[in-house]
């Protein structure tokens, strides 16, 4: 099952913006609505794997992962 992520869209002039409501920093502007959603599917796609490195490598060895639910 893949994770959802709410994301928060406006039109400003001929801008369509964007936010990922739960990740800081994932955030887009596209001409037009759809470009806007895809834009921001991959930027969180890559601002998720870039922290999951971030992670591993702060963790540097015998680390294990946990699965965390709220």
């Amino acid at each position: 099952m893949p994770n959802t992520y709410t994301a928060v869209v406006k039109k400003k002039d001929e801008w369509w913006i964007g936010w990922i409501e739960e990740i800081p920093g994932v955030n887009c502007q596209e001409h037009s609505r759809e470009k806007l959603l895809e834009s921001l599917r991959i930027t969180l796609r890559e601002a998720l794997e870039f922290n999951r490195r971030e992670a591993i490598s702060a963790a540097e060895s015998n680390y294990s992962e946990e699965t965390v639910s709220v």
